[in-house]
């Protein structure tokens, strides 16, 4: 694939990394505090587990996608 589309695959990447970082430090941030909403933290904890696992599976078609849709996972060059 085209430099430009390996590009926007590795910004994609680090915006996922960026965002699921985040969601993992607010939940850290409502567990710490005594006056967080007990059902608002269980919920952010679910949507922050579904969000790495969701952005797991994207990213990984999106990898293959951006590489060219190689035959096998070898083929795929590291940055």
């Amino acid at each position: 694939m085209t430099p430009a589309i390996k590009e926007a695959y590795i910004n994609i990447e680090r915006a996922m990394y960026e965002f699921n970082t985040l969601l993992e430090q607010q939940v850290q941030t409502m567990r710490e505090s005594e006056a967080s909403d007990a059902t608002k933290l269980s919920r952010l904890t679910q949507g922050a587990k579904a969000m790495r696992d969701s952005s797991a599976i994207f990213l990984s078609y999106a990898k293959f996608v951006a590489y060219g849709m190689p035959d096998s996972e070898e083929m795929i060059e590291e940055e």
